[in-house]
């Protein structure tokens, strides 16, 4: 979750989850503010697992009770999935769906307590075109949405619908405006951000939208992407990745697991051969390259041997930033139909992740003592190199790419001279 700073301005967006809400977020402050809104605050849901539905509520209750006088307004995911949860609290004003909250009349004082459409009706992408999000130094464009696949763990696609794309000409002016606004960096990011093109005319892949926005944008200094699937990453994205520096050397793989059976069970499209395959191919092209990705510890069936496979693959892919979820039933999914694991057990292979990816991260950071690199400045006196590793910087504004020498880290962060 994301939050503003502790002075509420006159609508306030509390963000739950992935970058797209974080995009979608920063438009609907534009939106509830350019139609006259003040006094409110807009919860933006997370629906990934049952758990972050839960916190949204729960904030939810803190925001009514330690502002009673603003309105509150639940959108997002869960909400999508499950509006009348949300409509029955007492401190919502409303709850609008992820297909309504980004129209333009979304935010106009309506007596309606729910305004949740069929999100699987929507045909276009809908996504916000903005320069940037308010508060950071880098650009984030939402570039698709949806997903057409069925995880067995996810409820992600009934809260979002099909796979959807930005058009490609509507994606070259948004970088374009990114530069012209000063942003140094843009991130592209997406729900199922490889399906992106899939639904377009001439179907064009993520790799040629890349290409196209480098080559395109010349003057652009950074573009990175976000989470990727390994199984959908077309070979025009390889050859960008091999060719063109500004493209940022870093890519987060939604792996989830390394043994094959259960790759099988939660329904991935990937095996464990493909994963590593492709980090062996991308490494080649990109011998700077760093790996980050999803792991889900825990999931139903999975025995020892069969999360010792999981736990190989940050060795055998080479992977450095994990995030681990410990495996929690979603209510609705079919993976929360199957024999689960004691908790006990989940949260132990969890911390055995963690501890791998723990230690893969201060390897890499070994790695660059001595070097100097080139880092993006954010506020918060943090920084971050091409490859995304965290860099602390006190006493430079945000914004400026800057060269600095590596002295040590801490076991996260590298730790420079000033």
């Amino acid at each position: 979750m994301s939050r503003g700073g502790a002075e509420k301005p006159a609508v306030e967006v509390v963000n739950f989850g992935c970058r797209v809400n974080l995009v979608e977020g920063e438009a609907m402050r534009r939106a509830a503010l350019a139609q006259g809104r003040s006094n409110l605050t807009i919860v933006h849901s997370c629906a990934v697992t049952a758990e972050a539905a839960r916190q949204a509520r729960q904030t939810i209750r803190r925001l009514k009770r330690e502002a009673p006088e603003r309105d509150i307004i639940v959108t997002g995911c869960a909400a999508q999935i499950d509006p009348q949860i949300f409509a029955r609290m007492p401190e919502v004003a409303r709850v609008i769906g992820n297909g309504e909250k980004l129209s333009p009349a979304a935010f106009k004082i309506d007596d309606a307590k729910e305004n949740v459409g069929d999100i699987f009706a929507r045909k276009s992408a809908d996504l916000p075109v903005l320069a940037g999000v308010e508060a950071h130094s880098r650009a984030f464009l939402a570039i698709q949405t949806g997903c057409d696949h069925r995880c067995t763990f996810c409820i992600i696609p009934f809260g979002r619908g099909d796979s959807r794309s930005m058009p490609l000409d509507a994606l070259l002016d948004a970088v374009m405006r990114c530069r012209d606004d000063g942003f140094l960096e843009v991130v592209l990011t997406g729900i199922d951000l490889t399906a992106y093109g899939k639904d377009l005319p001439g179907a064009p892949t993520l790799g040629e939208a890349v290409q196209q926005i480098l080559a395109k944008v010349p003057d652009l200094p950074r573009l990175r992407l976000s989470s990727i699937d390994c199984i959908e990453a077309d070979d025009a994205l390889v050859e960008v990745m091999a060719s063109e520096r500004r493209l940022m050397p870093h890519l987060h793989l939604s792996l989830q697991a390394g043994d094959d059976l259960i790759l099988k069970r939660m329904k991935r499209r990937h095996s464990r051969a493909d994963a590593i395959r492709f980090c062996q191919t991308l490494r080649a092209a990109r011998p700077d390259v760093v790996f980050g990705a999803d792991l889900i510890a825990g999931f139903p069936t999975e025995t020892e041997a069969m999360f010792e496979n999981t736990l190989a693959l940050v060795e055998d892919c080479g992977l450095t930033h994990l995030h681990v979820f410990p495996f929690s039933p979603r209510p609705g999914t079919p993976a929360a139909k199957m024999p689960q694991l004691p908790t006990s057990v989940v949260k132990e292979r969890a911390r055995r992740l963690r501890e791998a990816g723990e230690a893969s991260v201060r390897h890499h950071l070994d790695g660059q003592l001595g070097k100097t690199l080139t880092v993006l400045t954010e506020r918060g006196g943090i920084a971050r190199t091409e490859d995304f590793s965290k860099v602390r910087l006190d006493g430079v504004e945000p914004g400026r790419l800057i060269e600095t020498q590596i002295l040590n880290h801490d076991g996260e962060t590298l730790l420079t001279a000033g």
